[in-house]
This record gives C-alpha cells, structure tokens and sequence, in this order.
C-alpha cells in the first residue's frame, strides 16, 4: 500500500456549481486524462451513498473499466467513491471542497487499499507500475481542467 496522494486547487466559481461537477461522474471524462466518463449503474441516476458507476478508463493502448460505488456523498463538502473489484475496494478516490474568498479550494485524493497482487494486476492491465506518481499527475491534470470548466 502507498501513501494518499493528494492534490489542491482554488477554484474561482461557487461551491454548488464544483461540486455539481465533480459528483457528475459521466462527464469526468471531460477533465480527467485517464477516465473516460461512463454511466451510473445498477438503478442509480445520480450520486448518493451506496450508487454504483460503471466507468471507461484508458492509458496508451491499454484500456478497461471499473465499477466504482459511491462512498461518501456530504453536498457541497465532500464527495468520495471506491474501485471495487471482487467485492474489495482497491481504491478511494475523494473530493473535498471548502468555500474561499474567492470561490473554493479542491483538493483531491487517492488513497490505496491494494495489497502486492492487486498492485501487479492494475500494473498488468492500466500499464501503469508507479500508480501513486502517475495518478498525482492525472490529478493536477484533472483538477487544472475542472478549474477552466468552471471559468
């Protein structure tokens, strides 16, 4: 397991307008260089606790999809869903936003729940080893695009 990995932004729009954004996970694609988008799964239309998302991801030539299931869902603060594979979460990944003079701070994070063989088999079918490095750099990325989105 590595250590979370974090990452923040301000952001210079309203809360409700951030936080609307980031919890519509169809449109994630739209900002993140790695997710594609997907849909919501399993009856859920939107975000809440215990949603599930079917999700697109793609690195190179390597492409494939998660399932993720919505975890925390506290509007307009926080906003969390896990990778779930087999039934075992992998991952968190986790939005928080807090209101600023100017509009909000994102921060974004990664939080790893993998043991050595779930690590090889992401690394086997993302082409991604260093997973901690190159979801940091996914993240500013993602975040830099929410922040023009949000313009």
């Amino acid at each position: 397991m590595t250590t979370p990995v974090s990452v923040s932004v301000e952001i210079n729009a309203p809360v409700e307008k951030v936080w609307a954004m980031i919890t519509d996970l169809p449109r994630m694609g739209e900002w993140s260089p790695e997710n594609q988008g997907g849909e919501w799964a399993k009856g859920a239309t939107g975000p809440a606790i215990g949603a599930t998302f079917k999700g697109r991801n793609k690195n190179g030539k390597k492409k494939w999809g998660t399932n993720v299931v919505v975890n925390a869902c506290d509007a307009p603060k926080k906003f969390s869903f896990g990778l779930m594979v087999n039934r075992k979460n992998w991952c968190d990944w986790v939005y928080e936003i807090e209101p600023t003079a100017t509009g909000c701070r994102v921060t974004h994070s990664w939080i790893d729940h993998r043991g050595a063989v779930a690590g090889f088999l992401g690394k086997l079918v993302s082409g991604v080893a260093d997973r901690a490095t190159h979801n940091r750099k996914n993240m500013e990325v993602t975040l830099q695009n929410l922040a023009k989105a949000c313009a």
